[in-house]
C-alpha cells in the first residue's frame, strides 16, 4: 500500500492490475466496466425503506430505556454510535418494522448537510430503528451488503448522489430516486471477494490516519503546555520562584506580579441592538464581532481579529449597551467556542458572547492574549452547561494572570510566537498527509467497486 501511494496517481500504480477485457456500460459517469459485470438498477437489487415524520414524533417521547434511535449523528463513522443515542417506546419502534434494523442492512442520511453518508450494520447490540433522515437498504439475493456499502461510500456514487437530490431549502434525496441509482455488479463471490480487499486495505489506511490525528492531538498538547508555561514561569528557568496563590498559575518567578486580570484591564461586556428596530441596522459604520465571526478565534495561528460579518450603525450602538472599544482590545469568547480569543486592530464592538478586555500600561494585549490561550483548563473548570456551554461574567471577573515587566512580556510573546509558528508547521504537514491518504482511500474504493482494477486473489 505504502509503494502505491507514494505515486502522483496511486491507483493507476502498478501494483493493481486491471481487468482483461472491459466493455461500456451505458453509464456515462460509469464508463466502462469489467467485460462480467452487470449494471442493474438499486431499486432492483435491494429495498429502499424510510419514514418521514413518525406521526409527529417529538423529543419529549424519548424515553431512558427503550429501543435504539438512530440518526445521522450515529453514522457518521467508520463504526456506528449504538452508545450516544436517544431511545423511543415499543409502541413507536413497532409502527414500522420494515427499518427494524438487521445486521447487513446499509444506511445512507438522505437529508441536510449530511446528505449521502452512507453506512453498514456489521452488529446490532440492542433492537434499534432509524429516524426519518435515515434509509435502509436491505440487499436481496446475489448482493452482497458490504459491496454495496463500498459502492455507495465511492467517490462516483458520492457526486451521483449530490446531483440526485432534490427538495427545497434542506436538500433531500427521494426513495424513488435511490431506486433508479444504478450499481455496477460482478458475481457474489467476487463481490465478497472486493469487500473483503477493501475491508483489509481501508482498515490499514485508517489506522495511519487515527496515528498521525493522534499526532495531531499531541501537537496542541504540547502547543497548551509551551504557553501555559511561558505565562506562568517565564524563560528563564534560573530565577527564584515565589508562590503565587492561585491555582492555576502556581509558582511564578519572584519579580512578577499576580492579579485579578481586572486589576490590570478594564473588563467590558458586549451587547446587541434591537432587531426589532430596523433603523438601527440601516447605514452601518461599526464592525461588530458576533458568533458568525467566531471561527476567526478558532484559528491557533491568528492573533488579530479580521472583518466582522456584520456592522451596526452608530445609531445602533447608541440605542444599546453595546461600546466601541479601542483597537488593541482583547476579545474572549464566553459562550460556545469558550476560552477562545482574539485582539481588536481597529475599533470595534461585540455582541454578549464575549468578554473585552481593555488593556492598560502594564499588561500587553498580545500576552494577554497568550495568558487566555494558556489556560484552558481553568476555562473548563469555569464553564457552566452541557449544550449550551458559557462562563459567567462574575467568574470571569476572577480570572488572575501574572504579570511580568512589559518589557519581559514582549520577550514572552516573541519566544510563543517562534516555538507555536514551528508547531503550525508540523502541524499543517501532518494535516497535509491525512489529506492524502483519505483521498487515496476514497480512490481505492471507487476503483475496486467500479472494476478499474482487479483485486481478485489479494485477500488470502
Amino acid at each position: 500500500m505504502s509503494a502505491a501511494f507514494e505515486t502522483k496517481n496511486p491507483i493507476a500504480a502498478q501494483k493493481w492490475r486491471p481487468y482483461p477485457e472491459y466493455k461500456n456500460s451505458g453509464i456515462e459517469w460509469l464508463c466502462d466496466i469489467p467485460l462480467d459485470w452487470q449494471v442493474h438498477k438499486l431499486g432492483s437489487k435491494c429495498s429502499v425503506k424510510a419514514r418521514l415524520g413518525w406521526k409527529g414524533l417529538k423529543a419529549a417521547e424519548y424515553v431512558d430505556n427503550g429501543y435504539i434511535f438512530l440518526a445521522t449523528p450515529n453514522i457518521k463513522e467508520r463504526d456506528i454510535d449504538f452508545e450516544n443515542v436517544d431511545h423511543i417506546t415499543p409502541a413507536r419502534y413497532f409502527e414500522s418494522p420494515e427499518i427494524m434494523l438487521r445486521v447487513g442492512d446499509v444506511l445512507v442520511a438522505k437529508d441536510g448537510a449530511t446528505l449521502g453518508i452512507t453506512n453498514l450494520i456489521r452488529k446490532l447490540p440492542a433492537p434499534a430503528t432509524v429516524n426519518g433522515s435515515i434509509a435502509v437498504l436491505r440487499p436481496k439475493p446475489g448482493l452482497d451488503s458490504s459491496f454495496l456499502y463500498y459502492w455507495l461510500s465511492s467517490d462516483y456514487s458520492q457526486q451521483v448522489i449530490q446531483r440526485m437530490k432534490g427538495g427545497m431549502g434542506v436538500p433531500h434525496l427521494f426513495q424513488a430516486d435511490l431506486r433508479k441509482f444504478v450499481v455496477a455488479c460482478p458475481a457474489l463471490t467476487e463481490q465478497i471477494a472486493i469487500a473483503a480487499f477493501l475491508d483489509l486495505e481501508t482498515a490499514k489506511i485508517d489506522a495511519l490516519i487515527a496515528k498521525r490525528q493522534q499526532l495531531i492531538v499531541l501537537l496542541e498538547e504540547k502547543r497548551a503546555a509551551l504557553i501555559s508555561r511561558a505565562v506562568t514561569k517565564g524563560l528563564d528557568p534560573s530565577v527564584p520562584m515565589k508562590d503565587s496563590d492561585i491555582s492555576w498559575l502556581g509558582k511564578i518567578p519572584a519579580h512578577w506580579g499576580a492579579y485579578r486580570v481586572k486589576h490590570v484591564a478594564k473588563l467590558r461586556s458586549g451587547h446587541t441592538p434591537s432587531r426589532q428596530h430596523p433603523e438601527y441596522w440601516v447605514g452601518c459604520s461599526i464592525p461588530w464581532f458576533s458568533l458568525a465571526d467566531v471561527w476567526q478565534i478558532r484559528e491557533e495561528s491568528r492573533e488579530y481579529l479580521g472583518e466582522t460579518n456584520e456592522r451596526i450603525s452608530e445609531l445602533g450602538l447608541a440605542n444599546s449597551a453595546a461600546e466601541l472599544l479601542p483597537s488593541g482590545t482583547v476579545v474572549l469568547s464566553r459562550t460556545a467556542s469558550v476560552g477562545f480569543s482574539g485582539i481588536m486592530p481597529c475599533p470595534m464592538a461585540t455582541t454578549q458572547d464575549f468578554a473585552n478586555w481593555v488593556c492598560g500600561p502594564n499588561i500587553r494585549p498580545e500576552y494577554l492574549l497568550y495568558v487566555f490561550r494558556g489556560m484552558g483548563q481553568e476555562f473548563k473548570r469555569l464553564t457552566m452547561g452541557s449544550t449550551h456551554q458559557t462562563i459567567y461574567m462574575p467568574d470571569i471577573g476572577k480570572l488572575c494572570t501574572a504579570v511580568p515587566p512589559p518589557e519581559e512580556q514582549d520577550k514572552i510573546v516573541e519566544f510563543i510566537r517562534a516555538q507555536t509558528a514551528r508547531l503550525s508547521v508540523l502541524k499543517m504537514s501532518i494535516g497535509d498527509q491525512i489529506g492524502k491518504l483519505k483521498e487515496y482511500r476514497t480512490a481505492l474504493i471507487s476503483a475496486a467497486v467500479t472494476g478499474k482494477i482487479d483485486v481478485r486473489g489479494e485477500v488470502q
